[in-house]
């Protein structure tokens, strides 16, 4: 039989974060860091990787942002950048399911990379899903 934490999602809110539950400012940065770092060197990933320039290391830092805010944590992105605008902002990219699946299998080996599991990480897989699923704009 499983155990409650095993079968109930854990309820994140401002007296516990997501931003908290994988550990904070370092784990985060790392999390970008592995995202860009795997999308970056595997193969599985290429059509992914074309849609970035050159340079990752701008767009690493601009994703750690992000994540920082949209997990519970600082809002760094939005203090430089104003609302995050997922969709009017990734609309010029054509997003289709094998676009999402490939983005979703480079943060799944970024969490997987740096011990995410557990609650979190059935929480974090949900939301990234749902945030992936919508980002979609072809096929």
């Amino acid at each position: 039989m499983s155990s409650p934490s095993q079968t109930a999602p854990t309820e994140y809110g401002p007296d516990q974060t997501p931003y908290d539950a994988v550990g904070g400012d370092a784990v985060v940065r790392s999390l970008a860091d592995a995202f860009y770092g795997f999308m970056d060197s595997n193969p599985a990933y290429k059509e992914l990787r074309a849609l970035h320039g050159p340079d990752l290391g701008p767009m690493q830092v601009t994703f750690y942002e992000f994540l920082s805010g949209w997990l519970g944590g600082p809002q760094l992105y939005v203090q430089k950048h104003g609302h995050p605008r997922l969709r009017m902002r990734h609309a010029r990219f054509p997003i289709d399911e094998s676009m999402r699946d490939q983005w979703l299998s480079c943060m799944g080996e970024a969490m997987d990379q740096l011990g995410i599991e557990g609650d979190i990480r059935a929480f974090l897989d949900a939301r990234f899903a749902h945030v992936a699923d919508f980002m979609r704009n072809k096929g």
